[in-house]
């Protein structure tokens, strides 16, 4: 009940809340609140931000792993000509052999490496993984060459 002289402030009397005031404060409640209800995590944007950059980086990155693996697999299967080579090479010189003559598997087998019986090379790129789908040593004289990809799989002079 209010009095005729009395001026309404918002609250009781003798309250020294005006009605500015009290709104202030139920803002700052309400916002605090608000604040507290809201759950942690990312929003939708955020989300597709950090899809996207994979994805470039991703668009980036993929083709160069491509060329590291192709120049790899050339590599190796140089190596493997280059060993091919120095075994044709030693059996020619252990045996006596004269240049026109073309080496058996098992003749430069021992001179591979890895073990006694030595191991056959496969080109990388040999979905066989076979040596005879792989290599043609061809004679004494003849550096070999790699049937599967003749142009780039090739022993530098």
């Amino acid at each position: 009940m209010m009095l005729a002289n009395q001026q309404f402030t918002g609250c009781r009397p003798g309250c020294e809340y005006s009605v500015w005031s009290v709104g202030l404060h139920m803002r700052k409640a309400f916002l605090m609140k608000a604040k507290a209800n809201r759950k942690s995590g990312f929003t939708l944007v955020e989300i597709m931000i950090v899809v996207a950059i994979i994805g470039l980086l991703a668009t980036i990155a993929v083709p160069n792993w491509v060329r590291a693996r192709s120049t790899s697999q050339q590599t190796a299967c140089i190596n493997n000509l280059r060993q091919i080579d120095g075994a044709k090479q030693q059996w020619a010189l252990e045996g006596k052999v004269v240049q026109t003559v073309t080496p058996a598997l098992s003749n430069i087998q021992p001179y591979l490496g890895r073990g006694s019986a030595g191991t056959q090379p496969t080109c990388p790129n040999d979905s066989a993984q076979t040596f005879a789908t792989s290599y043609t040593m061809g004679d004494l004289g003849t550096p070999p060459t790699c049937q599967i990809s003749s142009s780039t799989h090739v022993l530098p002079p």
